[in-house]
Formats: structure tokens, C-alpha cells, sequence
């Protein structure tokens, strides 16, 4: 009978443990990261500010403001738009999130993803006219986006003007279609 050496038996057992110890999974793999989730912002506030153009101290503002957001309890103010006639206003969009502390600014946000964001304005039975103003920075050309209008009158009337918030994350192309609605509010407006 052969004698296995001590020398022989150590590299077959280091050989054998190296296998061993190579095929274990490692136990502290670190797990791939999720996907950030792109977090709903609650709307708190709508605010609109108009600056007659021909008087920059003749400033009207109409606020749409619900602290708890969509859903729950009804909104605690809701102005109509009233503006005079045959004049030519400039228009910006404030948006609150009051339910963070510090205030959150989502007009900012939308303005820092003007690429993802569009506003839509339709009057509707009031005699205006609506022009947005700012731009993206889509290339070759670049798209509306809405925080910033010109609102000219005409006559006296009486109608609303339906304002929608469309979120288009790498989809924006000018249009309603792609994307969710982000906030849609219906002012009653009065032209006098």
C-alpha cells in the first residue's frame, strides 16, 4: 500500500479548499441601487401676477389655493381673473408646495425641467389672447414652456380661461398629447 505524504496531502487540501472557498457566493455583495423615483409634487398654490404694460405699477393677481393639495378638503381661495379691457398685460405663474417646510417653489422646478414641462392656456367665451413667452432649451428648436405670458384683451366679455400644467419627461414635442397633466385649474375670467 502506498504512503500518501504529508507535502501531498497539504496541496490536495489547499487545492480542494481554494475550489471550495472560489465557488461560495459572496455574502456582502452590495445590491444594484433602485431607480430614483421622480416624487409628485403637491400643489398648494396657483398663483397668477399680471403687470399692465403700459404701468408697471397696475399689478393684478388671481390665486387658485388648496393647503392640502388635490383631493381632501375644497380650496380656501379662488379668484377669478379680472383684467381691463383692450390692454396688454404680462404674465407669471407662481406654484407652492406649502406642505414642505421650507415653502417649495415648483414654479422654479419647472422652470430648471422647462424640457419636461409645457403649460397650456385656452380661453374660453373671453375675448383674450395668450402668448407664451419663455422657451426651453430643446434643439434644434426650442419649445414653449409657459411660466411667462402676454395676455392681451379686446372687448368687454365674460368666460374662463383653462390652464393645464402637462409634465412631458423626454417626450415633449409642443403638443398636449404625451404625458400626464401635472395641474389643470379653470379660472373665471372677466374682461372689463
Amino acid at each position: 500500500m502506498k504512503k500518501v505524504s504529508l507535502k501531498n496531502l497539504f496541496v490536495v487540501a489547499t487545492a480542494v479548499a481554494l475550489i471550495i472557498t472560489g465557488c461560495k457566493k459572496d455574502k456582502e455583495t452590495v445590491p444594484d441601487p433602485e431607480d430614483p423615483v421622480n416624487e409628485t409634487e403637491v400643489m398648494t398654490t396657483f398663483k397668477l401676477t399680471f403687470v399692465d404694460s403700459a404701468n408697471s405699477a397696475d399689478i393684478v393677481t388671481a390665486t387658485f389655493r388648496d393647503p392640502d393639495g388635490d383631493g381632501g378638503n375644497p380650496p380656501v381661495k379662488f379668484d377669478s381673473v379680472k383684467l381691463v379691457a383692450n390692454k396688454t398685460y404680462f404674465a407669471s405663474v407662481l406654484i407652492l408646495d406649502e406642505t414642505k417646510s421650507p415653502v417649495d417653489t415648483i414654479s422654479n422646478e419647472i422652470e430648471e425641467e422647462a424640457n419636461d414641462h409645457l403649460f397650456f392656456y385656452t380661453p374660453q367665451g373671453v375675448n383674450e389672447t395668450i402668448t407664451i413667452l419663455d422657451k426651453d432649451t430643446h434643439t434644434p428648436t426650442p419649445l414653449p414652456v409657459g411660466v411667462h405670458t402676454k395676455w392681451k384683451t379686446g372687448a368687454t366679455s365674460t368666460g374662463s380661461t383653462k390652464i393645464v400644467l402637462r409634465h412631458q419627461p423626454g417626450v415633449k414635442n409642443g403638443t398636449y398629447a404625451p404625458g400626464e397633466t401635472d395641474i389643470e385649474i379653470l379660472f373665471q375670467t372677466k374682461i372689463n
